[in-house]
């Protein structure tokens, strides 16, 4: 029997009992629109006090998150930050001071929430990301921060953290990615990726080439853009690289920790939000030197693990450890990582949206991998192991495709 939500004693118990009752209270997992999530929140009666920087794009939005993050917190400042998805643990995705939520904290916030959600008598139907995305801004409310840094779950104009008004909106990149909510071309992508931008605020752009619909977006509403390659930028040099933009230059940074050009977008793009709101949130040149991770799930962010990858030095082989959901770009994710990998070991990813190792198989056979160089696995676990067997000392491994498949690892790995 499912738990009656007005009655507390009812509710669930744990974290993960809780996570199990949020996906089961909306027919689907995506369903953008700020109506319901908005009523949630005014019910909520909290709001965010502190400077918000808001950041979206089709790939690097987490890198850029994590950078900024840490940027701030070398400053001193105390930082919330919302991500999405989780790697390992659901509590991965709130962090306040460099410390994930607890399970207790969680379970009170999302109590909260529920309160909120059942409060006149007819539940609001929210999806599991949109109560994670509440629970988050209720806990960030109470935690005295100095900045908040929330990640767009999808796309922008109708995410969940959209209904907070942030001091400075983030666009990393823009690509092709989940059509069928953002729409089949860029054009159609910039637009709902600049929803996110407010009149009389500052947006950054870290898209070296925008669509037209990002920029008539920020003009028509009175936002000010500041773009990467005009208003800010970077130039790599020899064992280092330099910034210039809206705070001026900053010499002799080190590269980030993940090498590759787009990496550098990235720590560009982070640095000029911080130009933005430097009188607010001062950040020194020697808090300004940290890089972290990205994970390749398109063909935007393939593309750019494929360019870390040849930057890498040479390996006899690149064995290639790759699950991927079936609603994703399989065959552009390919086309990127093609050349790179040298025997491909496919993974089924659980659940009715991954992809079939067989399938994924036969996409690389049409791509022109050799049959003899895939290995079809029943699951990561098997494809990880496969891998590693199959490597020499001086081989190298690459686990891409889905964040689910990068878990999988990393909880084998320890």
């Amino acid at each position: 029997m499912s738990p009656d939500p007005r009655e507390p004693d009812s509710r669930p118990a744990s974290l993960a009992d809780w996570l199990r009752y949020l996906e089961t209270l909306h027919p689907k997992a995506i369903a953008l629109g700020l109506d319901r999530v908005r009523t949630v929140y005014v019910r909520l009666q909290t709001s965010m006090t502190c400077p918000v920087v808001t950041v979206t794009g089709t790939n690097g939005k987490g890198s850029t998150c994590a950078m900024l993050e840490s940027m701030l917190r070398c400053a001193g400042f105390r930082v919330g930050l919302y991500t999405s998805p989780h790697l390992l643990r659901y509590n991965e995705r709130v962090r306040i001071d460099g410390v994930e939520a607890t399970d207790v904290a969680l379970v009170e916030a999302l109590n909260r929430v529920e309160d909120a959600r059942v409060e006149s008598g007819a539940p609001v139907a929210l999806t599991y990301f949109e109560f994670g995305t509440l629970a988050a801004l209720w806990l960030f409310a109470r935690a005295e921060l100095d900045v908040a840094i929330l990640e767009v779950g999808l796309g922008g104009r109708l995410d969940a953290v959209n209904i907070v008004d942030s001091d400075v909106a983030v666009v990393t990149t823009i690509d092709l990615d989940h059509a069928d909510y953002l729409g089949p071309t860029r054009e159609d992508v910039g637009r709902e990726k600049a929803g996110i931008f407010r009149a009389g605020r500052v947006a950054v752009c870290g898209e070296a080439d925008p669509p037209a619909s990002l920029i008539d977006h920020a003009g028509a509403i009175g936002s000010k853009l500041v773009q990467i390659g005009r208003d800010f930028g970077y130039v790599a040099e020899r064992g280092q690289w330099r910034y210039w933009g809206p705070g001026g230059d900053r010499y002799g940074l080190p590269h980030p920790a993940l090498r590759g050009p787009y990496q550098l977008a990235n720590a560009a793009t982070a640095i000029a939000a911080l130009d933005v709101v430097r009188e607010r949130l001062p950040v020194s040149g020697g808090a300004i030197r940290t890089g972290l991770v990205d994970v390749a799930h398109n063909p935007h962010a393939a593309r750019a693990l494929a360019a870390t990858a040849g930057e890498m030095g040479y390996f006899p082989e690149t064995l290639a450890v790759f699950g991927i959901f079936a609603d994703k770009d399989i065959d552009g994710v390919i086309a990127a990582m093609r050349g790179e990998a040298t025997r491909w070991f496919v993974a089924t990813l659980p659940g009715p949206r991954g992809a079939a190792a067989a399938d994924l198989a036969e996409r690389l056979v049409v791509a022109g991998v050799a049959r003899e160089a895939i290995v079809v696995c029943n699951d990561v676990s098997d494809a990880w192991c496969a891998a590693r067997e199959a490597a020499s000392e001086a081989d190298r491994i690459i686990v891409f495709g889905s964040f689910l498949t990068v878990a999988a690892v990393m909880a084998m790995t320890g």
